[in-house]
């Protein structure tokens, strides 16, 4: 959206930004008609005329930033207004000032970097709400797990280092059951033939050794 009382300024300022394509221009000459467009349509970025009869361009740009916050703002003025402009750009959290006569292809990259700022400033405020729903969903997980631990205590007190011990004794047990088991020789026999022995035990013993990882 472009906002000046001098249709000249307008036409000047709309021929210079049609040559790039992707943006689309909305002119106005007036601040009443532009604030009663900006309550029906979102702009990604304003600029405005400082001197204008109904309402100075820091006016109209801070009731564009109550309209929408996420429009970027840029003023147009002469360099002997630059002194009052200070402390009025800063209240309205005006982006960028330009000066008349202004420089097509500067009046081109600080508009490009304005959409650029604000592409960053939406995406920060978006993660931003995604961080907090989250936080929201884990807190009232949490809460629901401490009510359910309150009524029913039985089901989250449980000794997972007894049952984990357990397991690993079961697991270090078990290959002397499996040697023993699948020797099959009495005890006369494996004391006349100790090799024998060994080598009856040690299969079995390697072949869970190789399993044990699963």
């Amino acid at each position: 959206m472009i906002v000046d009382d001098e249709p000249n300024i307008l036409n000047s300022l709309k021929r210079v930004l049609k040559k790039v394509d992707d943006w689309e221009i909305e002119t106005y000459d007036g601040v009443r008609e532009a604030l009663k467009r900006a309550q029906t349509s979102t702009f990604d970025l304003v600029i405005s005329d400082y001197k204008m009869p109904e309402m100075d361009g820091v006016e109209f740009l801070n009731e564009i930033r109550h309209l929408q916050p996420e429009a970027m703002r840029i003023i147009l003025s002469g360099f002997t207004e630059l002194q009052a402009l200070l402390s009025a750009i800063n209240e309205a959290e005006i982006f960028r000032y330009i000066c008349k006569p202004w420089d097509d292809h500067d009046l081109i990259l600080t508009i490009r970097h304005s959409l650029t700022h604000r592409d960053v400033l939406v995406e920060n405020r978006r993660l931003a709400d995604q961080v907090r729903e989250q936080q929201l969903e884990l807190q009232s997980r949490k809460t629901a797990l401490e009510l359910l631990a309150e009524k029913h205590p039985e089901l989250v007190d449980v000794d997972w280092g007894a049952q984990l011990s357990w397991r690993l004794t079961s697991s270090l047990i078990s290959p002397r059951r499996e040697c023993l088991a699948t020797t099959n020789l009495d005890l006369p026999q494996m004391k006349r033939d100790p090799c024998r022995r060994v080598y009856s035990c040690k299969a079995p013993y390697r072949r869970f050794q190789a399993a044990a990882p699963r």
